[in-house]
């Protein structure tokens, strides 16, 4: 026979241990399960899909230039993106490339060929990227570059057709190299930036597993697409628009 003092050690002990099997049971307190622990295999239908990309808030119009401005952990970057009339095809999709370039004081430091399409809903997707990191003119890593379909990467949702709050969704896979994700926070902002100032602004939560503690808030302009983001968590960063031009 245990002793009372004895007996309400044990029942404290037996308590605690149920409530730590049941948090784990719920996700730490009736959080929902993160898609980083659903398995990831999207059906994709190159006959529901489409290079013509006109998605609001993701427009991609061949002849297109965005140009950005902005800081990364103190230095001045700037980030050009051209929508190009090239397409490329991947797991049977015709995807547009948009070619993506950023310097440091004039000087290239990353080079890179992104790849999209979109659905029939006017949901756009990403299927890779070719990317390049440069030191002193040289190519010095490849790093997070990927393509649906090879070695097991998986294309994934950049933009929402109809982006509300609370969706959550991978815009990539490429296990242990590509796995950025994001969540609505919100589809009814503004946003004012050196190209203009804008309404009804979807924002997102934009962050990674690979990399848990960096987090960066994302804002797109219905009509126009990205135009800002600040890194909230792991560092300093910071991107606006300056201009958009369309031959």
């Amino acid at each position: 026979m245990f002793s009372k003092s004895e007996l309400a050690k044990r029942l404290i002990v037996m308590a605690l241990a149920i409530a730590a099997v049941t948090a784990l049971a719920c996700g730490g307190g009736g959080k929902k399960a993160s898609p980083t622990t659903v398995p990831y295999a999207p059906t994709i239908d190159p006959a529901a899909f489409s290079d013509q990309i006109t998605n609001p808030y993701f427009p991609l119009t061949p002849g297109t230039t965005y140009v950005y401005e902005g800081s990364a952990d103190g230095v001045a970057e700037r980030n050009e993106v051209i929508v190009t009339s090239d397409t490329k095809t991947i797991l049977g999709v015709r995807c547009v490339v948009v070619h993506d370039t950023v310097t440091q004081d004039g000087a290239l430091v990353e080079d890179t060929l992104d790849w999209y399409a979109q659905d029939s809903e006017g949901n756009v997707w990403y299927f890779g990227e070719d990317t390049k990191e440069y030191e002193n003119g040289e190519v010095v890593s490849t790093a997070g570059s990927w393509e649906a379909g090879v070695d097991g990467a998986q294309p994934g949702i950049v933009m929402k057709a109809s982006p509300q709050a609370g969706d959550e969704y991978r815009q990539e896979y490429y296990a242990g190299e590509a796995e950025d994700m994001a969540k609505v926070l919100d589809v009814s902002g503004t946003r004012t930036v050196p190209a203009g100032s804008y309404t009804d602004v979807v924002e997102t939560e934009d962050f990674s597993p690979l990399e848990p503690e960096i987090v960066e808030r994302k804002y797109y302009a219905p009509g126009v697409g990205f135009v800002y983001s600040t890194r909230v968590q792991g560092g300093q960063e910071e991107t606006e628009l300056v201009s958009v031009t369309t031959n």
